[in-house]
């Protein structure tokens, strides 16, 4: 039963990371522009969800889709590994494709949008309600909340004091990221969020000895938030709540 899970969740990783391209690409766009709705090719741009390739003369308009789906898969089995058949399986299944995009989009451009960091806070937060009324769930709904607001005051005042070294997408991030950290534990909330604070200080490090950004550079530290919060929950998932 373990294995047939885990490779139906690869499975549905791989698929859905190969539908993240043409998300990405449509969002990854300056703040004050509209969403992409068509390609360099001129030709528009269909739905969100699938190759960044133009239905009308096969061009390329953005990142393809192996790495989205490879990397999706392998969270994907790696989180059911940890949790199992547990009802929260279903939540962090449906959170790792948008997670996806938003790491791919804020690499791009330095930009969390809203049209994606909202539901993935306010999703995360309702499912986890749901799931925690279905027996065998492993976590906590209130600490979950707890956890969301916990995470997401922490950069708020990471953001008042330093505006410059993030933006305020990070902090509605760290709400939806929060809420999944939480529902396993504090301690769990605090290894994803030092994770990914870790993660992109490394990086930030690396681009200043390599003279490749200065000090007052915006960094785009959503995929770090991103990578620490799976670590998190692969852990929190293994220990059981």
């Amino acid at each position: 039963m373990d294995a047939l899970l885990i490779v139906s969740a690869a499975v549905y990783g791989a698929v859905a990371g190969a539908l993240v391209p043409r998300a990405r690409f449509r969002l990854a766009v300056e703040p004050e522009e509209e969403w992409r709705s068509a390609g360099p090719c001129g030709h528009a741009v269909a739905g969100w969800a699938g190759r960044a390739r133009c239905g009308a003369c096969g061009g390329r308009y953005g990142p393809g889709a192996t790495w989205p789906a490879g990397v999706t898969a392998l969270v994907c089995a790696a989180l059911a590994a940890a949790a199992g058949a547990r009802p929260e399986l279903a939540v962090w299944l449906l959170a790792v494709p948008v997670t996806v995009v938003l790491a791919g989009v804020d690499w791009s451009v330095r930009r969390l949008p809203d049209v994606l960091t909202v539901p993935l806070a306010l999703g995360t937060a309702a499912l986890l309600g749901a799931a925690a009324l279905i027996p065998g769930a492993a976590g906590s709904w209130p600490r979950a909340l707890l956890g969301g607001l916990a995470l997401a005051a922490g950069y708020l005042t990471l953001f008042l004091l330093h505006p410059g070294g993030m933006g305020f997408g990070d902090v509605k991030l760290a709400a939806g990221l929060g809420c999944a950290l939480g529902w396993y534990g504090w301690g769990v909330l605090f290894l994803g969020a030092f994770a990914g604070l870790l993660l992109g200080s490394l990086y930030g490090t690396v681009l200043l000895l390599a003279r490749r950004a200065g000090r007052g550079d915006a960094l785009p530290l959503g995929p770090f938030m991103i990578v620490g919060a799976w670590a998190g929950l692969l852990a929190g998932a293994r220990g059981g709540g």
